[in-house]
């Protein structure tokens, strides 16, 4: 391959040389286009042997890149990538990138370096909406869990088939990047198990010895390597997700998101005046909340891998902006013009940054996108009159009865196996469906978990009647209560049969000791009422 990149340049510095030698001896300067027939034709040439050689070079990088895929050792650190539909999906990002290793040189001694290491995942594509979260070991709190949390509360089941989210650990450390992603199992399994959540991990051979990066812009050590691996981190995720969906929105994991930010971005990109655009800024605030087509990412990724060890990524991102628009004779003012039409910005903003200890040592981050807002952390609903009684210690004004009366949202203290939330009718009530969601936008941590919902028959031969005999319907509970649901992912939703109608009371009881808060934002009983 080296031979025939020698060869195509001796070709083209040939033509090259003699189209100048023809231009000096016939009076041309070389700023006017040729004119001569015989210089015409050896420009022509020229520009045809540049093309053919560009695209050899590229069939040729993209034959290299397979043939290297194909001699992979079996010992290699790939081999934890999981069999299947995954596998098969996978293709080497330098395919996707041939010039990578031009940037990268240290990947060339490691041919599956650039194979990601996908540790959760079910391999889904063809969705509309990929957002992307790196994430990194911290030494102070982790806000991960908190930001899936936020990212995941309203999503509808339509929404969530049409949008994965990946989760890039930024380590090469496998005991770290195992224990991310047993964490996300056992917050997120109906999550993970759909292939919504996915867990994606660099190999180890990715990133480059950092000691030797030069110190630029008044930076310290630290932080000009922070950055530049900041750099890499976002060129990695960006290229593992261009084949993933329509359109991919970079996060951070530390954010937290408003109520219908989905649908939202949709339906703004679907209503733009113009399909001019490089990107989108659901977001003020640095790198968070900005929209790219996905079919954009691998030429967005190759600049930032040329200069990743220069600027800070938000740098560059304004730097691809003024290559593509700026006119270098014109002023500064007209370059901000013409760039301002190739990222547009959406208002109110969508994210909001919410993490105080940054994943740099040291620094604390206490900017706040102003154009967030103020995000509504209850639902109000009209529910039909009842005694209300509970078990647990209420925090502040967050009571149970202020939630009920769509006044504000029920906050209690961490429950334990057998306490419970009551609601009673003093008349008994046709209850056709209930509602109860745990966690806000803020606290959305504080959910139930292993928590039934039961209901009260007003008739106690109902329950003999659905509970007793060889085949019972529904399980009892104590008190005359039949189980008819429970909290899932922090929700409980459902109807109630009409066997038991009326009800005099539903209940919320917990099963298990618990090491969280509770949180209802919503309650609702909808209610036939005469």
């Amino acid at each position: 391959m080296r031979l025939i990149h020698i060869k195509l340049g001796c070709i083209l510095a040939c033509a090259f040389l003699s189209l100048t030698w023809f231009t000096a001896h016939n009076g041309n300067d070389g700023d006017e286009p040729p004119n001569h027939p015989v210089m015409i034709q050896l420009y022509e040439r020229l520009l045809a042997a540049e093309f053919k050689g560009e695209l050899l070079s590229r069939e040729l990088s993209s034959v290299l890149t397979s043939l290297r895929n194909l001699t992979i050792p079996n010992n290699s650190s790939s081999t934890n990538i999981p069999e299947g539909p995954i596998k098969r999906n996978l293709s080497l990002l330098s395919s996707r990138l041939p010039n990578a290793h031009l940037y990268l040189p240290h990947l060339r001694d490691h041919p599956d370096s650039l194979i990601p290491n996908v540790v959760l995942g079910q391999g889904r594509t063809g969705v509309s909406l990929v957002l992307g979260i790196p994430t990194v070991k911290r030494q102070k709190q982790s806000y991960l869990v908190s930001t899936l949390n936020s990212l995941l509360y309203d999503l509808s089941p339509s929404e969530r088939n049409d949008t994965v989210i990946i989760i890039f650990v930024a380590e090469t450390d496998a005991e770290y990047v195992n224990s991310v992603a047993e964490l996300l199992e056992k917050n997120f399994p109906k999550d993970v198990h759909s292939g919504l959540l996915e867990v994606v991990s660099p190999s180890q051979y990715f990133y480059p010895n950092f000691s030797r990066l030069r110190e630029t812009f008044g930076d310290s050590k630290e932080r000009v390597k922070w950055r530049t691996k900041q750099n890499l981190d976002y060129s990695f995720l960006m290229l593992y997700a261009e084949e993933k969906g329509t359109y991919y929105v970079q996060l951070e994991d530390d954010i937290v998101a408003n109520p219908g930010y989905s649908q939202t971005m949709k339906t703004y990109v679907r209503k733009l005046a113009t399909d001019d655009w490089m990107f989108l800024e659901f977001s003020q605030l640095g790198f968070i909340g900005k929209m790219f087509r996905a079919s954009d990412l691998p030429m967005i990724a190759e600049f930032f891998l040329m200069f990743y060890k220069d600027k800070p990524i938000d740098w560059l991102l304004d730097h691809i902006l003024w290559v593509k628009a700026c006119n270098p004779e014109k002023d500064a003012k007209d370059c901000n013009l013409q760039k301002g039409l190739l990222k547009l910005r959406y208002k109110p903003s969508l994210f909001q940054h919410v993490g105080l200890h940054s994943s740099l040592p040291g620094k604390l981050q206490k900017l706040k996108d102003k154009d967030f807002g103020k995000v509504p952390l209850f639902t109000t609903h009209t529910n039909p009159p009842a005694e209300l009684s509970s078990s647990l210690k209420h925090y502040q004004q967050h009571t149970l009865e202020r939630a009920y009366n769509g006044q504000d949202f029920f906050w209690g203290l961490t429950p334990t196996a057998k306490d419970f939330l009551l609601l009673s009718f003093p008349q008994p009530h046709t209850v056709t469906r209930y509602l109860f969601r745990s966690g806000n936008i803020e606290n959305n941590g504080d959910h139930f978990y292993n928590t039934t919902v039961e209901v009260l028959p007003s008739d106690s031969s109902v329950r003999d009647r659905l509970v007793g005999g060889q085949s019972p319907q529904y399980k009892g509970s104590y008190g005359g209560f039949i189980v008819i649901g429970c909290f899932v992912d922090g929700v409980a939703e459902g109807q109630i049969d009409a066997q038991m109608q009326p009800i005099s009371a539903l209940r919320l009881l917990v099963q298990s000791d618990s090491d969280m808060w509770v949180l209802l934002s919503e309650v609702r009983c909808v209610c036939v009422c005469v």
